[in-house]
């Protein structure tokens, strides 16, 4: 039996998996994960940052080798796939044909069904919404035998609460989804340089609503009148070039490293060179999308480099009426405490609305940050970041926490209680249970 964690190694909780090779074997897997404590919960690649992908009785059905694609229909672009698919695969044999996931994260190496799960989103959220907008139906199996599809139309509660319903509706046996049309694998992307927040938020108002993507690194240790500064990418599809899949060189961090990479020093300096890096105002270039979307994926296992203790990520939205001032408080705040991080990601979101109950993204400003794990530092830091998120109107995504207070999860989102009505009695995560029974 081998063991897995959760891509940020916070918590380090070991879970034992329990391998599903066949759709017909993941009730006996099932089965076999919550015999001793009556509950489990599926695990797919691994790449969900907290809790919410470990079982609250340390016992998964790893959903991984389930990575068939069943049927696609090139003429339409509808995919159907089990669902360890990863978004890497399905990019591989839908590029070529002139397709493109119509919403990616930032990392092709999670599946099909994580992306369900955590209702994924994207660089294009102010254009196409989350993930849950592009999946037509999906099967769904229960503890009780039985077996259902789910659909706008077709067992509705059930297709509503397991997008972005953390895995505990059901085991997905398979997925449909909806590509996108693309002319060619290539990105023209615009990067421009920008000096401080209100810089950022004038550059977002102009261009979001001209571009497919949109998307800003924002250097978190930056105070004063250069607080907020960072570097603005809005990228569009080439409408011409080659239907290419991108082949770049991997490297991997070859071993956990015994203390992190990160610290208030070469934070400040890695911050200074990227920005700097960008000597001109304004860069246009025309990049393969795998450098695009997926940069960090070139270096494997790179979550080693946070050293035995792991990381937290920590991923809030707000809304348009206090984004401007929640985000200059949450900067500040994090500039002044002695940690960062350079993966510090700042982007608006539409007003496009997800077909899941518990969908993270809304209308506004959402900023996503890597902590280092350090105990005491990290556990004053978040109580002031939770606080302004509180009176901002906002939330944190549950598929990146933690850390995140019942009291908060539960005003964040008030549909839980209705996910919790659906929720398969033999599926309980880590998260769910401290966010909903404390």
């Amino acid at each position: 039996m081998k063991t897995v964690l959760s891509w940020g190694h916070y918590p380090n909780v070991p879970q034992e998996a329990h391998v599903v090779a066949w759709r017909d074997g993941a009730r006996a897997a099932w089965a076999e994960a919550s015999r001793a404590s009556g509950t489990a919960l599926a695990f797919g690649n691994g790449r969900s940052y907290g809790d919410s992908c470990l079982a609250a009785s340390g016992q998964v059905v790893q959903t991984l080798p389930l990575d068939r694609l069943i049927s696609a229909d090139w003429q339409s672009g509808v995919l159907r796939a089990e669902p360890g698919v990863t978004l890497e695969q399905i990019l591989d044999v839908a590029i070529p044909r002139g397709w493109m996931l119509p919403v990616t994260p930032g990392t092709k190496y999670a599946t099909l069904g994580g992306a369900i799960a955590n209702d994924v989103h994207g660089k294009n959220h102010h254009v196409r919404g989350t993930f849950g907008r592009h999946v037509r139906r999906f099967a769904l199996a229960r503890s009780d035998g039985t077996q259902f599809e789910c659909s706008p139309d077709e067992q509705p509660d059930y297709f509503a609460a397991t997008i972005g319903g953390l895995g505990l509706t059901g085991l997905i046996l398979w997925a449909e989804i909806q590509l996108m049309p693309i002319r060619s694998s290539l990105i023209d992307v615009t990067s421009i340089r920008f000096e401080n927040l209100d810089e950022f938020f004038a550059l977002s108002e102009r261009l979001d609503s001209l571009h497919e993507y949109s998307v800003a690194w924002v250097d978190c240790q930056s105070r004063g009148s250069a607080l907020g500064r960072g570097i603005f990418m809005v990228g569009d599809h080439a409408q011409n070039g080659p239907l290419e899949v991108a082949r770049r060189k991997k490297r991997t961090v070859p071993f956990t490293l015994p203390v992190p990479v990160f610290n208030r020093f070469t934070l400040r300096a890695l911050n200074e060179l990227y920005y700097q890096k960008q000597q001109r105002g304004e860069v246009s270039a025309q990049v393969s999308y795998d450098a695009y979307f997926y940069p960090l994926d070139s270096l494997l296992e790179w979550n080693r480099i946070y050293g035995r203790a792991g990381f937290q990520q920590y991923q809030c939205v707000v809304p348009p009426v206090t984004a401007r001032e929640a985000t200059r408080a949450i900067l500040d705040a994090i500039a002044g405490s002695g940690t960062g991080s350079f993966l510090a990601v700042l982007k608006r979101c539409g007003d496009v609305q997800s077909p899941g109950l518990l969908s993270f993204p809304r209308e506004g400003t959402s900023l996503a940050l890597d902590f280092p794990q350090r105990d005491a530092v990290n556990l004053k830091l978040f109580a002031r970041l939770d606080a302004i998120v509180r009176e901002a109107g906002g939330r944190i995504y549950p598929a990146k926490d933690a850390h995140m207070s019942g009291a908060d999860f539960r005003a964040a989102y008030p549909q839980w209680q209705q996910l919790e009505a659906l929720r398969d009695p033999a599926l309980l995560s880590r998260f769910w249970e401290r966010t909903t029974r404390t």
